[in-house]
């Protein structure tokens, strides 16, 4: 489905800087205008309101024109503590010169990453505050000889820029034992006292720093910066960076503080597949955004004295997947002390200069496809497949597209949505090699690829264009509620700088007026890009998807008696969302959001639907003459009965076969379904169906398997797939119906089964979370646990159970379901209890789902952990705990931790408190409260008892790691009390447990 091009303008621009942008706006929208009509008016069925908008930043601007137009930059973490450590700065700069340093090595190396700038990281906390130039601020390392400037005239002469790394944090200055920051230096310096071990005098040296660089090296291309400091901000220091440097980008990590140009996510793990960065990103398009990643897999930021492997797979799926989303690599490498890389990361290089020259045109100068610069569908393609797509950048660059195959299928054929695409030649860049395709129904086919590269196989695919969409028909958008600035007609503008907002209201509906009585096709919604595609933790912050996941679609000629024409559920997945409603004839066409994948514990995520703009199709892009493999009304197969075939847009080769009722008598017979070897094989079967169903499919003969189909709609297919055994050589698959009206028949497909190692993506909550303690005798829980299947396949035979330890009884069995499709849920509640006559003890009590995967038995499982009170308590509670609120704080590991958990991100605002519901005594008066926290620095938290004033405890550790215990006296009352743990002001410690004595 086509996505319209976006103005290149800044938004929400200072006055003082509004021309010049805005020039730059009209230069875009005159060379983009074509992309500017959208499908109709936007109506909002729903009484909504909008959240309030973002704070203004210059989300596109002149001077981010060179990174836009990059791939990637090179980040290296060099300092004094750079292994083997040093003490004092003069040691570290005679080993840095006489080790043969040389700034144009640096610059050679990031040219074989591809990468067009430098971040240098020696203003580093963890590496001694090292700065590599003469200073004239005393208070930390600095050299004599002028590094910074050798490195800047290095990259300039080869068109490579450097971006300066500064530090926030003053809190590592004495973690080796080696005082690293001189308040004494300093003060003198400044004629007055100043420590330089607290945030704000930390901050004030700093900034004096920023002024001193400004000044010092005008060809530098901008600061990236750790997080920001309180005094910067109260002293206007971004400001002044404008002022004096107006050229230079400002990139911040982790945070979209609105004055900076670039947002860095700095070392996101934990998605499938692992390289697919961009589906823990949390940054939409068109802001400028990176990916900050290590390229040694172990190991610090900075050299440690290992020589630590660089996982080539991993790091070059990276490479490609941010590619293919817009978003910069910056990959992290370790210098030693003479600026030499350790072996295996100069081996990755010297691999990439070589590895990615034959690909280069479609990874150098290119956007990502699918988004809003055009191109074709990316994801998670056929037979395991998954990937991106990269468009060329102008005004016509999505006609010429490169499909980047990252995880090959385990078939010869990627088959992928063409959004519209007509498709008029495909070709192999790295051979030059014409590939075959088939295409119809939606989707492009490459077919017979043998020659798979281990890391990316790219097709070079070359189109007409895109299929129509409805252009603005001159209807006014409107909406119910508009109050802070996301109105519906955010929809239909065409800028991806604006969107429209629920306002957290669910379920909620979009009503799209053509105008009159027109043709249409599909919805191709294009959801904001601002949460990852499934529930994560980043810095102990949580995360969620925003995306939307149950649906309907109506459609109405006059707006007020409507007909359901889809329903469904759409994958948490980037990229647009293209809703095929068949072949319609309406003037209204309403999408109904029924519900989103993220759940509560996000609550920033919760229920906040943002879409950036829909669009109607009316047309499809051609059919090919060359088929797609195993069509349903293939010439060569043997149709049966009343078996017949019978026109379908929305299906592969634009045709299918209806009449499958009533039994075997009404088949459809495929007599050469071939196979490599004798063995299980996955069969996929691509069907129609209005109401829920079932096919048969019997193979050489053998007893027919019934496959359940869920009902979805009669003129757009889906897929289910069944194992069924075949011999090597050809075979015969009929495939027939026993209800009364049996789906219809598109296709079928064969590959091989997924590995025995493959486990599709499942969500398990199980609750209580965290350990539970409990006080002496017999004990009940209440345990409560729901699988969701976040895969688009389908389990069978789903059981859902806990596993009860020795003595232990629940007040019911197993909850069942016969299957599950994308996004349905199992749930089930039970009382467990412990052994009568004795002290409910330790016990583990796993929560397990089994169910069937394709004929295998998989289970996923989590579990209830049970634990006596420490001694000496008589209540306690894990920070973690799902019985306590979290406000915007959020949990992260700790393994020295009692439950091997901790709540970080405690402190700071008013919203970022712990309330620990249900601390029940039997006695009320006075008590002692034990907190169980780690903390670097010196911290406070703020003790609230029942509401009453807030008592502060002051705490001092280093390296936030090992759990201490601190403690004041409380008044509690008898039973339920409250307890509220806190810092409205600055950040507090992280806190592992609670409890009372």
């Amino acid at each position: 489905m086509p996505t319209p091009r976006i103005p290149l303008r800044p938004i929400h621009i200072p006055a003082a800087r509004a021309a010049g942008a805005a020039r730059t706006a009209r230069a875009a929208r005159a060379t983009r205008s074509r992309w500017r009509a959208l499908c109709a008016a936007v109506v909002l069925a729903l009484a909504i309101g909008l959240l309030a908008a973002p704070a203004q930043a210059e989300v596109q601007h002149p001077r981010q024109e060179w990174l836009r137009q990059s791939t990637a930059g090179l980040f290296l973490h060099w300092g004094m503590f750079t292994h083997p450590q040093h003490r004092d700065c003069a040691t570290w700069e005679r080993d840095v010169t006489e080790g043969g340093w040389n700034a144009d090595y640096w610059v050679d190396e990031a040219r074989k990453l591809g990468a067009s700038y430098i971040v240098l990281a020696t203003f580093h906390s963890r590496l001694g505050y090292a700065r590599p130039w003469p200073s004239k601020v005393p208070g930390s390392c600095a050299t004599e000889r002028d590094l910074l400037g050798e490195l800047v005239a290095a990259a300039k002469a080869k068109g490579v820029h450097i971006i300066l790394y500064m530090t926030d944090d003053p809190q590592w200055h004495n973690e080796s034992g080696t005082e690293t920051l001189d308040s004494a230096a300093y003060s003198k310096y400044k004629g007055r006292q100043v420590d330089l071990t607290t945030r704000r005098g930390f901050g004030m040296y700093s900034y004096d720093l920023f002024l001193e660089v400004m000044d010092k090296y005008p060809d530098l291309s901008g600061f990236w910066i750790d997080n920001d400091n309180e005094y910067w901000e109260e002293n206007g220091l971004y400001e002044k960076i404008r002022e004096r440097r107006p050229d230079w980008l400002l990139s911040n990590n982790n945070e979209d503080t609105p004055i900076m140009d670039t947002v860095s996510n700095e070392q996101k793990t934990g998605m499938t597949p692992a390289y697919d960065y961009p589906a823990a990103v949390t940054v939409p398009m068109p802001r400028l955004t990176e990916a900050d990643y290590k390229l040694p897999t172990t190991g610090d930021w900075w050299y440690d004295g290992g020589d630590h492997e660089v996982d080539a797979r991993l790091s070059t799926g990276r490479y490609i997947t941010d590619a293919g989303s817009s978003i910069k690599s910056l990959m992290a490498e370790t210098p030693m002390v003479n600026g030499e890389l350790p072996p295996q990361q100069q081996e990755f290089n010297d691999f990439m200069g070589k590895w990615v020259e034959p690909i280069r045109e479609s990874v150098y100068g290119v956007e990502g496809g699918g988004y809003m610069y055009g191109g074709m569908q990316p994801g998670f393609w056929n037979d395991g497949a998954h990937g991106v797509v990269t468009v060329g950048r102008g005004e016509n660059g999505d006609r010429t597209q490169y499909v980047h195959v990252v995880t090959r299928p385990r078939t010869d054929m990627v088959r992928l949505g063409d959004n519209g695409y007509t498709v008029r030649r495909v070709t192999d860049p790295r051979t030059g090699e014409a590939m075959r395709f088939s295409q119809s129904g939606g989707r492009l086919s490459i077919l017979g690829i043998h020659d798979w590269d281990p890391y990316d196989t790219v097709f070079k695919v070359e189109t007409d264009g895109r299929r129509p969409v409805h252009p603005q028909s001159g209807v006014g958008a409107t909406a119910t509620s508009a109050r802070t600035g996301h109105p519906a007609a955010d929809l239909a503008d065409s800028d991806y700088e604006t969107y429209w907002d629920s306002d957290g209201e669910l379920p909620v509906s979009v009503t799209l007026d053509l105008g009159a009585r027109k043709h249409a096709t599909a919805l191709a919604v294009n959801q904001r890009e601002w949460s990852p595609t499934h529930a994560r933790s980043s810095f102990g912050r949580p995360e969620d998807s925003a995306r939307i996941k149950d649906y309907r679609v109506y459609a109405s000629g006059d707006g007020k008696r409507w007909t359901r024409v889809r329903s469904g559920t759409l994958p948490s997945a980037r990229g647009v969302r293209t809703i095929d409603v068949g072949d319609r004839t309406a003037r209204y066409l309403k999408l109904e959001v029924r519900s989103l994948w993220g759940g509560p514990q996000a609550p920033e995520f919760h229920n906040q639907l943002r879409i950036d703009e829909i669009q109607v199709a009316y047309g499809r892009s051609k059919t090919t003459r060359t088929a797609l493999p195993l069509e349903a009304e293939a010439r060569q197969n043997r149709p049966s009965g009343a078996a017949h075939s019978v026109a379908c847009g929305a299906c592969s080769g634009g045709r299918r076969v209806d009449g499958l009722g009533g039994g075997p008598r009404d088949s459809v017979t495929y007599r050469d379904v071939r196979a490599p070897e004798q063995g299980d094989y996955r069969l996929q079967l691509d069907y129609t169906a209005a109401a829920d169903s079932s096919l048969s499919v019997s193979v050489n003969g053998a007893a027919p398997v019934e496959v359940p189909v869920a009902a979805d709609s009669p003129e757009v297919p889906a897929s289910t797939a069944v194992s069924v055994p075949l011999k090597a050589g050809a075979n015969t698959v009929k495939v027939f119906s026993t209800a009364r009206r049996g789906p219809g028949l598109d296709r079928i497909a064969v590959a091989p089964l997924p590995p025995v190692s493959y486990t599709p993506k499942t969500t398990l909550t199980v609750r209580p979370h965290g350990l539970q303690w409990v006080g002496p005798g017999q004990r009940s829980l209440t345990v409560t646990a729901t699988l969701r299947l976040d895969d688009d396949e389908q389990l069978d035979n789903v059981s859902l159970a806990p596993r009860l330890p020795a003595g232990w009884t629940a007040d019911g069995g197993p909850v069942t379901a016969r299957s599950l499709r994308l996004g349905q849920t199992v749930r089930g509640t039970w009382t467990v209890t412990s052994p009568s006559g004795q002290d409910a003890g330790s016990a583990d009590i796993p929560v397990t789902a089994d169910y069937a995967l394709l004929g295998r038995q998989k289970s996923v499982s989590d579990q209830v952990r049970v634990r006596p009170l420490p001694e000496g308590r008589i209540w306690a509670r894990e920070a973690e705990d799902s019985a306590n609120q979290f406000g915007s704080t959020g949990m992260t590991g700790c393994e020295p931790c009692s439950g091997a958990e901790k709540v970080r991100n405690i402190g700071g605002s008013e919203q970022a408190a712990m309330v620990f519901p249900d601390v029940v005594v039997p006695d009320g008066g006075e008590h002692t409260l034990h907190l169980d926290y780690t903390v670097n620095g010196t911290r406070s938290f703020q003790v609230s008892v029942n509401g009453g004033p807030a008592a502060k405890v002051t705490v001092t550790d280093t390296g936030n790691t090992t759990p201490r215990t601190t403690t004041l006296p409380v008044t509690l009352k008898p039973g339920a009390n409250t307890i509220r743990i806190s810092n409205d002001t600055e950040s507090a410690p992280d806190l592992d447990r609670i409890s009372v004595s």
